[in-house]
């Protein structure tokens, strides 16, 4: 038996068989091809800072931290081609030295690339999607032992499944990024009241590059924080006391780093229907849960975009995250407001807490069944749809 694997916050704790670092395909296509004559799972993992059980398993669990991180670059200067374990921290020191950038990051670096795009990561900003949007090409290993290339030249039917795929078609090896120029923003935040943020929500999300506010609900007050490019910052300065102001490359300017840990539900909902579900939130939070709840709410935006199991799909997005220290209980919490969240039609993030099976997600996205028809097609044997992920993507 394999030693104990936990992730980030220390809610997800399994012990696989095996756990295992392969250093390139060929050893990736050994370890599938005896998946498939053995009738046991694999499952792919980056840095665990995913409180979902995607990547739990009882038999073998994969880590992506072997593979080759090495860059390399295209004829088209907008594109390069990365290791699918590197870190972003380490993905965008690579990326400045080269003179590009992606062109939006989220909350927190730590996690593989391929992790990241695997489970919607996202940052905030009405004009840029998710992590996800900005990949324009993978590389996998998929669960025949294929080695695998999509992109819009190759294989271009499979890309909307394969940019976000949680893993389930295969073992990503390499991911092909559309970039940015290397650009410098000034962060800016203020403390304020809940009542002048919410009445100027609109106008602070439409003005700034990167906008997002946090409400703590123990004071019934909000942290708004602005990222702009230098010289750009709008005319519209929140009410409130100034708290910070910084500028420096993108990648080190829009993740904050993270001492304490914590657990999270969040959920994507379309715009239109933010101001009345993030009033029930708040309700209930105040009357319910004030007393329990020592972490604040985040309230960010994504851009609308075209990928199968991306909770924006085909919608312009708000997510409210709501976050619990981890060493607190959280499922009464949580519960309760993720009943507000189906109300309003909302999509769990994939790699936070979430208590949606496949009948429930099925209703939500469009492309559910084209999503399905891919994994069977990669994954006839199921090596990857472990237990978790079956109830997410199978069970009706």
């Amino acid at each position: 038996m394999g030693h104990e694997w936990r992730n980030w916050s220390g809610s997800l704790r399994f012990t696989p068989r095996e756990q295992v670092t392969p250093a390139d395909e060929d050893a990736l296509r050994a370890l599938v091809d005896r998946a498939r004559r053995t009738s046991t799972k694999l499952r792919p993992v980056g840095s665990g800072h995913s409180s979902s059980p995607l990547v739990r398993t009882e038999d073998v669990l994969v880590s992506l931290t072997g593979l080759a991180r090495s860059m390399q670059r295209h004829e088209d200067p907008q594109l390069a081609t990365v290791g699918a374990g590197v870190p972003l921290g380490e993905l965008g020191e690579a990326l400045y030295e080269a003179g590009l950038a992606m062109d939006n990051l989220g909350d927190v670096d730590v996690q593989s690339i391929a992790g990241a795009t695997a489970t919607g990561t996202h940052g905030t900003g009405l004009r840029f999607g998710s992590l996800s949007t900005q990949v324009a090409g993978v590389r996998m290993v998929t669960g025949t032992g294929e080695v695998l290339d999509i992109s819009p030249e190759r294989n271009a039917d499979l890309l909307p499944a394969a940019r976000l795929s949680l893993g389930a078609l295969g073992v990503v090896t390499r991911m092909t990024l559309r970039l940015a120029p290397t650009y410098h923003l000034r962060r800016r935040s203020w403390c304020s009241s809940i009542a002048w943020t919410l009445e100027h929500l609109h106008q602070l999300q439409r003005q700034n590059r990167n906008m997002d506010f946090y409400w703590y609900p123990r004071t019934d007050t909000t942290q708004i924080r602005t990222l702009n490019l230098h010289g750009e910052e709008p005319a519209l300065t929140p009410a409130g006391e100034s708290r910070t102001t910084e500028t420096g490359p993108s990648h080190r300017t829009i993740p904050r780093h993270r001492e304490l840990r914590f657990d999270e539900i969040e959920y994507a909902i379309p715009s239109e229907a933010f101001h009345p579900c993030f009033a029930e939130i708040r309700r209930r939070v105040l009357n319910r849960h004030r007393a329990g709840v020592a972490w604040r709410i985040l309230v960010r935006t994504v851009a609308e975009d075209d990928i199968w199991l991306s909770n924006a799909y085909d919608r312009s997005t708000t997510t409210i995250a709501c976050l619990q220290n981890n060493s607190l209980p959280y499922q009464e919490y949580f519960d309760d407001v993720e009943a507000v969240f189906r109300q309003h039609d909302g999509r769990p993030h994939w790699g936070k807490k979430h208590s949606l099976t496949a009948r429930d997600l099925s209703r939500l996205y469009p492309q559910w069944e084209s999503f399905q028809d891919v994994r069977r097609r990669l994954d006839p044997d199921d090596v990857f749809l472990t237990p978790d992920l079956a109830r997410l993507l199978e069970d009706r």
